[in-house]
């Protein structure tokens, strides 16, 4: 983990929701489903927002930098100023923080056809998209079939999206309206047992249907959880998650858990 003042290559926060922010980064590289604790040094709020990475790109031969993208959704006064933010700007990064996808994974093994199955809502889809692409670059393996809901028909996205979805070896929409792919909610068009495991990432409703679908199937599940943060070292025990064996942090625990230890309310 490092912590270092950074400099915004390039963003779309004034244009796009979620936004895209590409910032320079020395620091360790990180892996996909990990984040940063990210803040603005110019502007009021005092605690970093948790960020999922979405994706890593190492510094290359000719001299461009190492660089680590972000997507992020426009959700209160944290990000308000993250998207202000313009090229050549800093921001405080703390990072990388908490565990990966592939710390749960099985062992890549093609030769059996089975997939894993990667079921995103919304933004939940940014740690996706680091693992497509991580998927490539380090080679590990894995055949991934992509199931992506959103509200409504999310036309081009970025250029990450774009890029992250032809990684996949299947791509399935689900759109509430109808609007884009199939209608209705992503958990729905989900057939666990065609997966050796499945990893979900998005509204906890959303989560909570595919561990359920992955239970009855007898199908491993993964999920990663998103809670309110304030330091994102597991310090101020404020990111509690309810699981079989009590309580634990989701920045220093998580944010990936296995599905079968959490305890879903309601």
């Amino acid at each position: 983990m490092n912590h270092a003042s950074c400099r915004l290559l390039s963003g779309t926060g004034a244009s796009a929701d979620p936004f895209r922010l590409d910032f320079r980064w020395d620091g360790p590289a990180p892996r996909a489903g990990q984040f940063f604790m990210v803040k603005p040094r110019r502007g009021g709020v005092f605690l970093g927002r948790p960020i999922s990475v979405a994706a890593w790109t190492p510094a290359d031969a000719g001299g461009g930098p190492a660089t680590v993208t972000f997507l992020v959704a426009r959700r209160g006064r944290g990000t308000l100023e993250l998207a202000d933010m313009r090229p050549g700007e800093e921001a405080e990064l703390t990072g990388p923080l908490g565990n990966a996808w592939t710390d749960f994974l099985p062992p890549a093994n093609p030769a059996d056809g089975r997939s894993v199955a990667l079921v995103g809502g919304g933004i939940g889809l940014a740690p996706f998209m680091a693992m497509l692409h991580e998927n490539t670059g380090e080679g590990l393996g894995y055949v991934f079939h992509l199931y992506a809901g959103f509200r409504t028909d999310p036309g081009s996205r970025d250029t990450l999206w774009e890029s992250a979805r032809s990684k996949a070896g299947k791509v399935i929409i689900a759109t509430e309206d109808g609007s884009s792919g199939h209608k209705g909610l992503v958990p729905d068009f989900l057939e666990p047992e065609r997966h050796s495991a499945v990893c979900a990432c998005g509204p906890e409703p959303m989560i909570r249907a595919v561990a359920d679908r992955c239970a009855a199937a007898g199908v491993p599940c993964f999920v990663s959880l998103e809670r309110r943060m304030a330091c994102g070292v597991g310090a101020c025990l404020g990111c509690t998650v309810k699981t079989a064996d009590g309580n634990r942090r989701c920045c220093a625990d998580g944010p990936v858990f296995d599905a079968r230890e959490i305890t879903f309310d309601g």
